[in-house]
């Protein structure tokens, strides 16, 4: 088992190198740094001044070296735009981000794996019928129409919700700040996070089903119910245990999910999280902020998956008899 862990965290090593690799590439392939820090009336000699200093006159490996040296102390430089340090901007937006992908993460969590227990029980009462049906919008939809219908729906007509920005923020030591301590804050949290969740939660839902249906066709389920166990029992120690497995593998994949794709949500809503600020990068080609916006993501998704390599290993023993034989052969 312990062989297999370190495996896993080499390859994930070998991953973040590759992405950051990718990321540099960006510096040298996007657009020219001198040109937009100095502009083109800047004279030859501050071009070259300036070159110096970034150390673009050095070869690419050596460049590529310092790129991911400095990557490790989390620094990425400084904006193009604003000159502020990138790791200073991802520190104070991250926060939001977290919060909105945590909040939208538990709720698609909670009512993904509730709707798909119900629907699978009770597949051919009204209920499950109807969530089996009005589950598609979350998967047909685009995520920008659902947020523009919420806006719409609760903060136009019915006035219940705030339509945009993160309010009621509350300062919780030197750089973490949260919203979730207000009423204010809540409100504004619950459109964004419903946005955001709305397809992760129809997928859960519709994998939880999945395997529920199967597992409850097993032969040790019938027996189970030939020896007369109570159905709470029988549905919840008993089938939905043994659907975790894949389950746990969606739920991780798609909290990191949440977090890379939160881009589209926080700019219906203009939510002040990372999401926003990577696309004003993209819009004023800030490259250094583009690169540390890839990386920090590359290393939730491989972080993740580490995670759930190693809880693998203690939720399903047939998996860690096959780590342990592999090891020993």
């Amino acid at each position: 088992m312990l062989s297999m862990i370190i495996r896993r965290i080499g390859q994930s090593i070998l991953v973040l190198l590759i992405v950051a690799l990718v990321a540099f590439s960006m510096f040298r392939f996007v657009g020219d740094p001198v040109s937009v820090m100095l502009g083109q009336e800047a004279t030859e000699t501050d071009r070259e001044m300036l070159r110096e200093r970034l150390g673009l006159n050095n070869s690419l490996l050596v460049q590529y070296g310092r790129f991911v040296g400095r990557a490790l102390e989390g620094d990425f430089g400084v904006s193009y735009r604003t000159g502020e340090s990138v790791a200073a901007m991802i520190a104070d937006r991250a926060p939001a981000t977290i919060e909105l992908a945590l909040f939208s993460g538990i709720l698609a969590t909670i009512f993904g794996i509730t709707f798909g227990v119900i629907t699978a029980i009770n597949r051919k009462g009204f209920f499950s019928q109807f969530i089996m049906t009005t589950s598609l919008i979350g998967v047909s939809l685009p995520t920008f129409l659902i947020g523009v219908l919420l806006i719409w729906l609760f903060s136009v007509e019915l006035g219940w919700l705030p339509s945009f920005g993160r309010s009621g923020v509350t300062q919780l030591g030197s750089w973490w700040h949260t919203s979730i301590l207000t009423l204010e804050g809540i409100k504004s949290l619950i459109l964004p996070a419903i946005t955001l969740g709305l397809y992760q939660m129809t997928l859960i839902m519709r994998l939880v089903r999945a395997e529920m249906l199967e597992v409850l066709g097993q032969d040790y389920i019938r027996f189970a119910r030939a020896r007369g166990l109570p159905l709470r029992s029988i549905y919840f120690d008993h089938a939905l245990k043994n659907t975790l497995v894949p389950v746990i593998t969606i739920i991780g994949l798609q909290f990191g999910s949440i977090i890379a794709f939160s881009i589209i949500t926080e700019s219906v809503f203009q939510w002040p999280g990372l999401g926003l600020m990577f696309i004003n990068a993209i819009y004023h080609v800030d490259i250094p902020v583009m690169s540390a916006y890839l990386v920090m993501v590359s290393i939730i998704f491989v972080a993740i998956n580490l995670i759930v390599d190693i809880l693998y290993l203690f939720i399903d023993p047939r998996i860690r008899d096959a780590a342990n034989a592999g090891a020993s052969e």
